[in-house]
């Protein structure tokens, strides 16, 4: 009778404290969130129309993800408010080519923050340090590509969204 108590016992113990959750439960979020507004993130840093890009992402993740009624921009009537803020926009070479003397692969890097406010403008989460970093090979001007075709900038975004919402919704 003492083994299967002690067996029983630490069972509970041991799937009780190792992280188990059922899909889509909102670890952050009250239950009285139905509707979550996401108005356009902003940019602290010198690339054009990032915030954008981003914003777009999340509400893309969001909208995929999750049952809430997303409404893209401010809306007083929402539950919560996703806000975030790009704080920087760095390209860095990695690589050169030795024949060339040009760089051959470049590190993009970007810092953003969110914050996750109720109707009264108390924080429910948040993260002030999201990183996301790509490598990209051989572009004559990445600068320029970035901001002319912003594939690059669409990629880290979708990265970024991803992590974010799971982030938000999961607790990881």
């Amino acid at each position: 009778m003492t083994a299967r108590f002690g067996f029983l016992l630490s069972s509970v113990l041991l799937l009780s404290g190792c992280g188990y959750h059922s899909v889509n439960s909102a670890v952050h979020l009250p239950g009285n969130v139905r509707v979550l507004a996401i108005p356009s993130f902003k940019n602290a840093a010198n690339s054009y129309q990032t915030q954008a890009v981003f914003t777009q992402a999340v509400i893309h993740e969001f909208n995929s993800r999750t049952s809430y009624r997303v409404v893209a921009g401010e809306d007083s009537d929402a539950d919560a408010t996703l806000e975030g803020t790009i704080t920087s926009f760095q390209i860095i070479p990695l690589t050169y080519d030795n024949t060339t003397g040009q760089t051959s692969s470049y590190l993009v890097t970007i810092a953003a923050k969110l914050q996750l406010v109720d109707r009264d403008k108390k924080v429910i989460w948040e993260n002030p340090h999201y990183l996301f970093r790509q490598q990209y090979e051989q572009i004559q001007d990445l600068a320029s590509f970035i901001q002319e075709d912003s594939a690059a900038t669409r990629r880290l975004a979708r990265e970024f969204a991803s992590a974010a919402v799971a982030d938000i919704l999961e607790s990881f």
